[in-house]
């Protein structure tokens, strides 16, 4: 079996392969993109991240006119966040008239494929890509070999005959998601490879009751990684524990017994109902920094988009609002791109295409791993950090206006991310100076506990926390931050 030779190929029909599909499809020419959107599995995907969508990435939903793939899947509008530590409360709003939406992801996948699907220029093509076809005198990628189920059924009732097929396009598109399988055979030698720090365990509560209706609510107990927690339907929260690798070999019983007492009671009955009843599941929290494409180290004619070429850490719920905005500005520089098998062209328009996202994917991926590198160590100098960073929100107005604008992908500004980011660890330092700490004293009843601001006699000690404190969060910032403006091909990630 052999398919119609098409302009583009697009491996995946997720997130990001999906939207591109549309995107491509609706590009005014005079005659329309031919586009093959491949996909093992048209069902309904099962996945217990990408549930969450910044106001960012519903913006970048209306800008490619798929709106409606969020509306009739029971998503829930978001209206913020809510930051809870050591008992303390800091609620976190978007910008006024700004929202977010929450789903279930697979409800979501078949939004954005109903739409794209939508297009008669689109073909969805039900199969495995095993392997990339190369043309055998330029070694430019002219198509992929797929593998499909054959839809007669063998009459001794035998499992159906695999049928192997090439599928034709002047340009492949590999957005195969976090575990491609086609990454390295893209990029050659300039490939990265992911680094995992943690995973989310995750569950759905039933009928849970959250401390503030549609905020996403963000727990940060004391000695474990962050816990989310965010309605994805009427009667559904999705419930994401992080936890540093290795794993516990008992999860669940880890969980009940040193996560659960921080969790708000509200929603301590729904926790146990659910590890009753549901199987746990665990998702890798991978890092994967973007390197430039259509370098002489990667293939000619394929590229990788989505989360088999750039991820971050899911803390911050950012990684479809780069993927969407990944699309956007895809669908502008391909707009001009008259012939898609012309290399030359292709890579100039993909090195603009590197720098031109940077602003917003640079914004997203720092931040995330910024925040969640404050986040995951738990001695005094990190605790220190997170009050800190925790008393900076309290202040309201820019302090917390600014930082959830560039959480939300709202403002693709690194710029203004550095200034906070400074801001947040000068005000940390100044905290331990002028805040009162817990202390103990002898009174008639024995030792009590007693808050205290610190005399001046602490202050050397003081002044040498405050100095670690300012290493140890330069030392998460600025390798992250290094990882975006290198320009060059390194054979791994930090």
């Amino acid at each position: 079996m052999q398919k119609s030779r098409y302009d583009v190929v697009i491996v995946g029909a997720g997130v990001a392969g999906s939207s591109l599909a549309h995107a491509l499809a609706t590009i005014s020419r005079p005659t329309p993109l031919r586009i093959a959107l491949v996909e093992r599995s048209f069902s309904e995907p099962d996945r217990i991240v990408g549930e969450l969508l910044q106001p960012g990435g519903v913006e970048a939903l209306k800008t490619l006119g798929m709106s409606s793939a969020i509306e009739g899947i029971d998503a829930v509008t978001v209206s913020g966040y809510l930051l809870v530590e050591g008992g303390e409360t800091v609620q976190i709003p978007y910008p006024e008239g700004k929202e977010g939406r929450s789903f279930h992801h697979g409800r979501f996948i078949m939004g954005l494929r109903r739409v794209a699907l939508a297009n008669v220029n689109i073909d969805a093509i039900e199969a495995t890509v095993a392997d990339l076809i190369e043309c055998p005198h330029t070694s430019q990628v002219i198509g992929v070999r797929a593998t499909s189920k054959s839809t007669s059924i063998p009459l001794d009732g035998s499992k159906p005959i695999e049928e192997t097929f090439n599928i034709y396009g002047d340009l492949v598109i590999v957005a195969d998601g976090c575990f491609s399988n086609f990454r390295n055979v893209v990029m050659g030698n300039a490939a990265c490879k992911p680094t995992t720090k943690s995973y989310f365990v995750g569950t759905i509560l039933k009928d849970a009751v959250l401390p503030v209706a549609r905020h996403g609510t963000v727990i940060l107990p004391q000695g474990h990684g962050p816990v989310l927690l965010y309605q994805v339907s009427e009667h559904d929260t999705r419930m994401l524990i992080d936890i540093q690798h290795p794993l516990p070999v008992n999860l669940k019983s880890h969980i009940l017994n040193n996560v659960l007492p921080q969790l708000p009671p509200s929603i301590h009955d729904a926790v146990h109902t659910a590890f009753s009843n549901d199987r746990i599941r665990r998702m890798p929290n991978s890092f994967l920094p973007s390197v430039k494409q259509g370098s002489p180290l990667s293939k000619k004619g394929v590229i990788l988009l989505g989360d088999s070429w750039n991820m971050r850490h899911p803390l911050t719920g950012g990684g479809m609002t780069v993927a969407l905005n990944d699309v956007i500005y895809l669908r502008r520089i391909f707009s001009s791109i008259e012939r898609f098998d012309d290399w030359d062209e292709i890579r100039h328009a993909l090195a603009n295409w590197h720098w031109g996202r940077k602003p917003l994917s640079s914004t997203i991926n720092i931040l995330s791993g910024t925040l969640y590198g404050l986040f995951e160590k738990d001695d005094d100098d990190y605790r220190s950090l997170r009050k800190g960073c925790f008393k900076y929100f309290q202040l309201g107005g820019k302090c917390i206006e600014d930082p959830v604008s560039l959480l939300s992908g709202l403002s693709p500004s690194p710029l203004l991310l550095v200034a906070h980011f400074f801001a947040v660890i000068f005000y940390a330092i100044w905290v331990i100076f002028t805040h009162p700490t817990l202390k103990s004293h002898y009174g008639h009843e024995g030792l009590k506990p007693k808050y205290e601001v610190p005399s001046p006699e602490e202050y050397p000690a003081l002044f040498m926390k405050g100095t670690r404190m300012f290493v140890e969060a330069c030392g998460v910032f600025f390798p992250i931050l290094w990882s975006e403006l290198r320009w060059w091909a390194p054979a791994e990630s930090p």
